[in-house]
């Protein structure tokens, strides 16, 4: 039977020896909960850190807290003390908690770390591919785990894999200072369906994919070597039923029963018939905004000071990375701002704050969420903020207003929050007034569509959504019907190529034999290329033919003193092999002198391209420019050129990064097809990488062996992923 694989840092059950016992205890937290029903069906498991770490666990004890674990349906990933220490608490939560939480003053990039967090992803892949089977399916969890999708690809390449980041994706522009940008990307792109909460992250991460990566995007789907990789936004929800189910029973709750929290929270409000109760809970983080929000209380009061003696903030802050110098000075700014707010304006009868550093068992929690008239949840940066969606569960009463960072995930799709800008005490102010003195009738109706949309996309339904989602990456259809080159198609090439008399390699040169380079006439030959081809063209009965945009003068620089045959231009010169060089086409360039303005213009308002005036074309390269204005600008550029062209014998040519007007009787197809007809030949291979050789591709007959370089739609027979497999192919067939 299949199984699902949760893959997350922490276990969802927490560890510890009290008294030489073994103690353990599960977890409480949004993700431990929302996998709950995921973990318990079936033989799934769950891989993560037990929270001990090797020095902890004495040799002897190590099998009876496997089996204490195993009990609990979880694997533990071993992990030292310096693990925790560089990979956990150093690059984890110094370079990317918060660098993709936007404070780049405080990100740190330290190469110890670095190695530490390969080193850890390594473990987990490993403690996941002693477990995996085909046919599973692996879902990995957050920012901690980025490199183990590919990790787990590189080893089963048919794997199912999810991956779900439950903090913020930053933008292009913060993401690329990170310094191995390119792995972290890599590794999540191992995944078959990669999710975040919000559709601002998932356009972040695809911007980031084309940017850095130069991939094929077509809306929320990559195209990656021989995969498509799919991207999709899922909000998380939460288990409502537990948090509304909770609030009416406390609601129920005789007087006797209630906890000494909830008699001094009641007893404030009766203190007054117009006392009203702020609430606030978060970890202490300095993504949260509180040093912000505590500041903006004040404002409030000393913008409305009729509300003094009336308001109350009861703030909770659950301790966090207390060893962290950010968060003990977060924690020490905290205490400070607290202690002079509350001894400036507190009075016999009322302090202004109620401070509560430390977490609360749940029944407190649901106290407080109850007692409050308004939930101010204001972070600088969150991911999601279930905070929020708990307070709105509950509220069964139909009384409560939820002010809401516009920062936190959690916005997109609570409108009917009064939504604000962490950074506007102003608006704070007038929108704490504005929710302390909303109708009944307001809050209720605001209330009811919030906890309709919330109960409906509830913790379950998010893992369920993401879950169905993978599943149906099972079934997609491939890239395209041309089928990866492998080792039988190959050795079958090979034996063909062996046994035929007279044969023919038809080869482009630019992504198909070299690189691309940001200046074309850097991408010269290497000496590796040189003595490849030189090998195979010594072969009498084959001839090589190199066939490229290239304008003649270029080509035959480096490759006129070789016994090749050289097509140019698309198919404008030929020079057979010790041959001189013929016209295939006579054709006119005096529509240069009208297109070069047209060209130049859109070259002059996009920095990073460039006009190349070949003899009989003209090319736009825009590799070095940015990858979102170069496809605004490539998409104007076409539909100004294509009306401008519909009436002439010209042609837009689309290549790898390059736009190309030509004329359009020239293309390979017809070059390739003449020497084809000439030379009777009983094998023929073709290899390209772009729209330019599909002309060859579709020309040449069935029995030739056309290749693909790249995974996009083709009329070629087969693909490779890169040039590093073409001249793998070009070693093995001789």
């Amino acid at each position: 039977m299949n199984k699902t694989i949760i893959v997350s840092n922490r276990l969802p059950v927490d560890l510890k020896f009290d008294d030489e016992k073994l103690v353990v205890k599960s977890s409480v937290g949004g993700l431990a909960t929302g996998m709950k029903s995921v973990h318990s069906e079936g033989n799934g498991i769950w891989i993560g850190w037990s929270g001990l770490t090797d020095e902890q666990i004495e040799p002897e004890r190590k099998n009876e807290v496997e089996i204490a674990l195993a009990k609990e349906k979880c694997i533990s990933v071993p992990l030292t003390v310096y693990d925790i220490e560089n990979y956990y608490y150093g690059f984890s939560n110094t370079a990317l908690w918060p660098l993709f939480h936007y404070f780049q003053a405080y990100t740190e990039f330290e190469i110890t770390h670095w190695e530490s967090y390969k080193q850890v992803n390594q473990k987990f892949a490993d403690v996941i591919l002693q477990n995996v089977n085909e046919g599973d399916t692996v879902w990995i969890h957050d920012y901690q785990l980025l490199l183990v999708p590919e990790l787990l690809r590189q080893k089963m390449p048919n794997l199912t894999i999810g991956f779900f980041l439950h903090i913020p994706y930053p933008s292009f522009e913060l993401f690329r200072t990170c310094p191995w940008r390119d792995e972290l990307l890599y590794g999540m792109l191992g995944a078959d369906l990669i999710g975040f909460h919000t559709y601002d992250y998932v356009r972040h991460f695809i911007s980031s994919t084309s940017r850095i990566a130069g991939l094929e995007i077509r809306f929320n789907e990559i195209f990656y070597k021989d995969r498509i990789v799919k991207v999709d936004s899922f909000p998380m929800g939460i288990d409502y039923d537990k948090y509304f189910n909770s609030a009416l029973e406390h609601a129920a709750r005789p007087d006797a029963n209630k906890s000494d929290l909830m008699h001094s929270l009641e007893l404030h409000n009766m203190s007054f018939s117009e006392s009203k109760l702020i609430l606030s809970i978060d970890r202490m983080d300095y993504t949260k905004g509180i040093p912000s929000r505590i500041k903006s209380f004040e404002y409030f009061l000393n913008k409305y000071p009729e509300y003094k003696g009336k308001v109350r903030l009861v703030m909770l802050s659950v301790p966090s990375r207390e060893n962290v110098p950010q968060y003990q000075r977060l924690k020490r700014e905290t205490d400070e701002l607290v202690g002079r707010i509350n001894g400036q304006l507190a009075t016999v009868n009322w302090t202004p704050i109620w401070y509560f550093y430390r977490s609360m068992p749940f029944d407190d929690l649901i106290d407080l969420y109850v007692a409050a008239d308004v939930a101010l949840i204001t972070p600088t940066r969150d991911g999601m903020n279930l905070v929020a969606k708990e307070y709105i569960a509950t509220k069964t009463q139909g009384k409560g207003v939820l002010v809401l960072s516009e920062m936190a995930g959690a916005a997109k799709e609570m409108y009917e929050a009064l939504l604000v800008n962490p950074n506007n005490f102003e608006q704070i102010a007038d929108t704490l007034k504005y929710a302390l003195e909303m109708p009944e009738a307001e809050q209720k109706s605001r209330l009811e569509t919030l906890q309709k949309r919330v109960s409906r996309y509830n913790v379950e339904k998010w893992a369920d959504s993401f879950l169905n989602a993978l599943e149906l990456t099972k079934t997609s259809p491939p890239v395209t019907i041309t089928k990866k080159m492998n080792p039988e198609i190959l050795h079958d090439i090979s034996l063909d190529y062996k046994n035929s008399g007279k044969r023919l390699l038809l080869l482009d040169y630019d992504g198909t034999l070299v690189g691309f380079k940001n200046i074309p006439g850097e991408a010269s030959p290497d000496d590796e290329l040189y003595a490849l081809l030189d090998n195979i063209a010594a072969d009498e009965n084959t001839e090589i033919a190199i066939i490229s945009g290239r304008d003649r003068k270029t080509l035959e620089s480096w490759f006129g003193h070789k016994n090749y045959t050289l097509i140019t231009d698309h198919g404008v010169w030929l020079r057979k092999k010790e041959k001189e060089w013929i016209s295939l086409e006579h054709i006119k360039t005096e529509w240069k002198e009208n297109i070069r303005p047209i060209i130049e213009s859109f070259t002059d308002s996009t920095p990073g391209t460039f006009i190349e005036e070949k003899n009989y074309s003209l090319a736009w390269h825009y590799r070095r420019a940015d990858a979102d204005l170069a496809n605004l600008r490539t998409m104007e550029l076409k539909h100004v050129l294509t009306s401008l062209l519909a009436n002439n014998s010209l042609s837009v040519l689309e290549g790898n990064k390059v736009l190309e007007v030509k004329s359009s009787n020239v293309n390979k197809g017809r070059a390739a097809g003449r020497l084809v007809t000439e030379g009777n030949y009983d094998f023929i291979l073709a290899i390209g990488d772009d729209w330019t050789d599909e002309f060859m591709f579709q020309e040449l007959l069935d029995s030739a062996y056309t290749i693909k370089v790249g995974n996009t739609k083709t009329a070629a027979r087969y693909f490779v992923n890169d040039i590093a497999e073409v001249r793998q192919i070009l070693q093995h067939i001789k």
